[in-house]
């Protein structure tokens, strides 16, 4: 389970969207990690209005847990916080508290999008670092939700990549995303129309290659992932939508 909801969170960080907001205050989606039939965790991420430093804000918080047997050979609490703008979609702080197998990190992360230059507080190391990010970066968090606003699905073609700049603890990269088409999904909800993705990601330890994800996300207002494939160095692992509430949108469910 190491690093399965930070690797969970740039999946969907990733993921396409329409250009009318998308969601909203309350809005909440849980998932199932597993390996097979086998639980290994759930992950669940939410949005509540807030303000931060008088700002208007929407406080979007991401956790992660191994359950049952899962926890005694490897335990995981991943909890992440992103407070982003409602108006501009970007992100004005992000915390991520992690605890991962005894691999713990602790860092909060204050942009200031005026000078590109990030406030990094590693309350582990008892650090703060400034450091450049480039313009319109994205936190692992905050990405998911300004593609959900910002990036029209309607013209895109299969093929088509979509890069991005994100911001993942002290240093920026650039993340691409490759659209695979249209495809109707079987689920526990019904048979969902979704649309497919390809994310790029590193290969080595943990994914076998860099084409090792395979994404789906309902093709409707709300753009929310329902099952995320990943083909790891060792084994096969899914995170699947089991429970949802608060959306903006209707949810759309094919019948025969």
């Amino acid at each position: 389970m190491k690093n399965i909801f930070t690797f969970f969170l740039l999946f969907i960080s990733m993921l396409a969207f329409s250009q009318e907001k998308a969601y909203g205050d309350g809005e909440w989606f849980k998932f199932r990690i597993h390996y097979g039939f086998v639980t290994a965790g759930y992950a669940t991420l939410q949005v509540d209005n807030a303000v931060l430093d008088g700002k208007e804000v929407y406080h979007i918080k991401g956790e992660g847990v191994t359950t049952g047997m899962s926890k005694f050979f490897f335990k995981v609490e991943d909890y992440y916080d992103s407070y982003v703008d409602k108006q501009k979609d970007i992100p004005y702080k992000f915390i991520r508290k992690i605890d991962e197998g005894g691999h713990t990190k602790d860092i909060e992360v204050d942009f200031n999008h005026k000078s590109g230059k990030a406030l990094v507080h590693n309350k582990k190391h008892q650090t703060k670092e400034l450091v450049d990010f480039p313009k319109d970066a994205q936190d692992m968090v905050s990405a998911f939700y300004y593609l959900r606003n910002n990036l029209d699905t309607q013209n895109i073609q299969v093929g088509e990549t979509i890069n991005m700049n994100m911001f993942f603890d002290d240093e920026s990269y650039k993340f691409k995303l490759k659209f695979l088409g249209r495809e109707e999904l079987n689920t526990e909800f019904g048979k969902v129309p979704t649309l497919k993705f390809r994310p790029y990601v590193q290969a080595g330890r943990v994914f076998k290659e860099k084409e090792s994800l395979t994404v789906w996300v309902t093709d409707d207002g709300n753009k929310m992932p329902v099952l995320i494939k990943a083909d790891l160095a060792v084994g096969s692992l899914k995170a699947s939508l089991v429970q949802f509430k608060g959306l903006r949108h209707s949810f759309r469910i094919v019948v025969d």
